[in-house]
């Protein structure tokens, strides 16, 4: 199976790369109070993306017995995550401004970049280890 680690790993990055990019149009379209973001392709888009995302991650994190208590760095990336998608539920729906929603979306994206860094060094200190 490891033998297959060089795809998922380059899928779960590109699900990554395809996530962030679609999070900020969305946030920006939030932001501006755009009615694209009510389309239902819209609405269903980033379910796919991140559903595909996480289940890439899980089969990575099983293919190399990485868990989150042997590795702190990853138990950080999954803390983290579940903070951008708090952050990011507010930045698209649940901000009553445009400046709560910018404001969480531009901390939303800020903390992606923390999980990329966690991600690229191993390590929870993320781009500053």
């Amino acid at each position: 199976m490891l033998e297959h680690y060089p795809l998922i790993k380059h899928l779960h990055i590109t699900a990554a790369t395809l996530s962030i990019l679609f999070f900020m149009l969305r946030a920006w379209w939030s932001v501006r109070e755009v009615p694209m973001l009510q389309r239902r392709w819209v609405k269903i888009t980033p379910h796919l993306i991140d559903t595909i995302l996480l289940a890439l991650g899980v089969v990575l994190m099983v293919m190399l017995s990485a868990w989150p208590h042997q590795h702190p760095w990853l138990a950080a990336k999954l803390i983290a995550l579940l903070v951008y998608i708090a952050l990011g539920t507010l930045a698209i729906k649940r901000g009553r401004t445009p400046m709560v929603r910018a404001i969480t979306a531009l901390a939303a994206v800020v903390t992606f970049v923390y999980m990329l860094g966690t991600a690229i060094r191993h390590s929870p200190l993320s781009w500053m280890a």
